[in-house]
């Protein structure tokens, strides 16, 4: 019984030094607790005022999203540190910190990669070198943007394929931006027969050049001849389109190469085949029937009045 009191007695002392010590230290956690809600209401208020300045920067909803979360968060953990400094437990926020430190830095080596893929992705989302909409080619990757967020650029190749290429690697490397100035020029080669007037020609192709989808009238069709080919002379024409789509390019030059063809079959001018001339002497310049006279090999009569090809003599 007597051991029953004692622990009694101790017990009501703890409790009763504990009571003691929460009436002492009511005006500070009265404090205290209206420090965190005022910080929650602060949070609130910061993070919309974010989003609406973030507007004006940049439409990136992931990117609007992610930084109002993080002024939010950081505000609240601001009022909860102080929080705990009023209630004289600065060595519970010195031992939070000091977690939170290391568990940061572990993470940042695991997630290393990830995390420079969200870096690249704000960075991009603040400079915006595309939007949404753009033709652009990287790493080897050609397409149309779909979406930008904070991990991958999403491509649309012309054949329907959806590619997610890394923002770090879109960020290292060189970006084609085909649609960034709104034209593109189209250079397309052709080749005519060396018995043409080279003149003529250049005037029937700017004259067929004519109602060309997309194309910027202010800008004079070029005729550059640029080759002496082995069975024509080459030239280009280029004409510069308005740019948005990939199938602005491709129905444009379409169109051009049909023009220019009707062009040419209307005018009589030739766009030869490939030919090839097939020398048979050492030395050159001698053709197939003066090598077979030269090796006896060519029509004779045998005994019977037969004749013979030189093909037949010489296994053919």
């Amino acid at each position: 019984m007597t051991e029953l009191n004692n622990a009694f007695h101790l017990l009501w002392g703890k409790l009763d030094a504990w009571l003691k010590t929460l009436v002492l230290m009511l005006p500070n956690l009265l404090i205290a607790v209206l420090v965190i809600v005022v910080s929650f209401f602060a949070a609130k208020l910061l993070r919309r005022t974010s989003d609406n300045l973030l507007l004006r920067f940049t439409h990136s909803s992931a990117l609007n999203n992610l930084v109002g979360t993080a002024v939010y968060f950081t505000v609240v953990l601001l009022g909860i540190f102080f929080s705990l400094s009023i209630l004289k437990l600065d060595k519970t926020v010195t031992t939070l910190l000091a977690g939170a430190g290391i568990i940061g830095l572990a993470l940042g080596f695991a997630f290393q990669d990830i995390a420079a893929n969200f870096i690249s992705g704000v960075i991009i989302a603040f400079r915006k070198p595309f939007v949404v909409g753009d033709v652009i080619d990287t790493n080897d990757h050609f397409g149309t943007i779909e979406r930008i967020n904070l991990r991958t650029v999403d491509l649309r190749r012309p054949t329907g394929e959806l590619v997610k290429v890394p923002n770090r690697k879109v960020f290292e490397s060189a970006v084609i931006n085909y649609s960034h100035y709104g034209i593109r020029r189209i250079d397309l080669e052709v080749g005519i027969s060396y018995g043409e007037d080279l003149e003529r020609v250049q005037k029937v192709v700017r004259e067929a050049m004519v109602d060309i989808p997309k194309m910027v009238t202010s800008k004079e069709v070029e005729v550059v001849y640029n080759e002496f080919g082995d069975s024509s002379i080459n030239f280009f024409v280029r004409f510069w389109i308005q740019y948005k789509r990939q199938t602005d390019f491709v129905f444009a030059k379409s169109a051009a190469i049909i023009r220019i063809k009707k062009a040419f079959d209307q005018n009589n001018i030739v766009i030869p085949f490939p030919i090839r001339t097939l020398d048979f002497a050492i030395k050159g310049g001698q053709t197939l029937n003066d090598q077979l006279k030269a090796a006896g090999l060519t029509k004779t009569e045998n005994n019977e009045g037969d004749s013979t090809s030189s093909e037949e003599k010489v296994g053919l």
